[in-house]
């Protein structure tokens, strides 16, 4: 009795951290082509990200006197589509870790406008995983499905310098491995 509870409960444990079965057909029809997975992949993990985007008013960069919100970093949840927490992307630098405790880091290859009022679409070539789990493999990450996230429509000048404010944002993080 005991090996079969463990086991069942350790199985309902790996079932938990995926939210999308291996190799789904996700479209990617609809997304600009510079965003758009290689082909050769499929979709290995589908989570939906809200959270909180900081932004700080900095000096302009190489422009003296100008000041602009800078993106500093975000903090958000990752769950999968019936709603339940599976993971957290947080940063800087950016990174998606796994409620198994997998985790990655990657390198932006492309961004495309999702819209006003919305961050960009954006692909990423993810660096291997850290720790073996949900994340193990993925070599692409891309976000869609935007809404919000967009640096502060309030006052960045000389005189609020230093100040940081964050807005909400959600996403839908698509993880890829090869095939």
């Amino acid at each position: 009795m005991k090996t079969t509870l463990a086991t069942l409960v350790s199985a309902l444990a790996l079932g938990a951290c995926t939210s999308m079965p291996m190799g789904s057909t996700y479209s990617q029809d609809t997304l600009p082509e510079n965003i758009r997975v290689p082909a050769g992949h499929m979709v290995a993990w589908e989570t939906v990200g809200s959270g909180d985007i900081t932004y700080e008013c900095r000096d302009k960069a190489n422009t003296p006197g100008q000041t602009e919100w800078v993106f500093v970093g975000p903090k958000a949840v990752l769950k999968d589509r019936s709603g339940r927490a599976v993971g957290s992307y947080y940063g800087p630098p950016a990174t998606w870790e796994a409620s198994d405790g997998s985790r990655l880091t990657g390198t932006q290859l492309a961004v495309a406008p999702a819209g006003a009022g919305n961050l960009p679409y954006q692909l990423v070539k993810a660096n291997p995983a850290m720790g073996q789990g949900a994340l193990s493999g993925v070599t692409h990450i891309q976000r869609v499905a935007l809404q919000g996230g967009v640096a502060p429509a309030s006052e960045c000048s000389a005189g609020t310098r230093g100040k940081r404010e964050t807005v909400a944002y959600q996403a839908d993080y698509i993880f890829w491995k090869a095939r």
